[in-house]
């Protein structure tokens, strides 16, 4: 391939009439292929410039979706997470509500069955002392009948 110092450097013998034709032709062809073949080039170099760029934006625009599915996968976590950690505390707390009931329920029965004993211990009470009396009337009685009976 002709360099820019050889186009820049290049004599032409003169002939009669000026440069001699046959030399500013083969001159002339020998830059024509050395520019065609550039030119080739340079349009080979653009289009695979062209289908690199064309690469890049696929990719980036891969990197910019997976980037964006990854944002949603940890949003998504964090939702998942966020709603496994209500649902423990609301189970927690309805657990904990229950407790108290079976709890308020248990010393509601205990309350209710000291109260009932202590009815009972009551009415016990009463007629134990209706039959105390009765038996101190009735040995009375007896301690009469036999007092008027000697």
């Amino acid at each position: 391939m002709i360099t820019p110092m050889e186009i820049q450097t290049k004599k032409f013998d003169k002939g009669v009439m000026g440069y001699n034709k046959e030399d500013v032709d083969d001159f002339m062809a020998y830059i024509l292929e050395d520019y065609e073949a550039l030119y080739k080039q340079a349009l080979s170099s653009e289009q695979e410039i062209k289908a690199l760029k064309e690469q890049i934006e696929t990719y980036k625009s891969i990197e910019d979706a997976m980037n964006h599915s990854l944002i949603v996968a940890q949003q998504t976590a964090e939702n998942l997470q966020k709603n496994a950690q209500e649902k423990a505390d609301l189970i927690v707390k309805e657990a904990q509500a229950q407790a108290k009931e079976i709890t308020d329920n248990a010393n509601k029965s205990i309350e209710s069955a000291q109260s009932e004993l202590a009815k009972m211990q009551h009415t016990m009470d009463i007629y134990k002392c209706q039959a105390i009396s009765m038996l101190n009337a009735q040995i009375e009685n007896l301690q009469k009948f036999d007092t008027t009976s000697k």
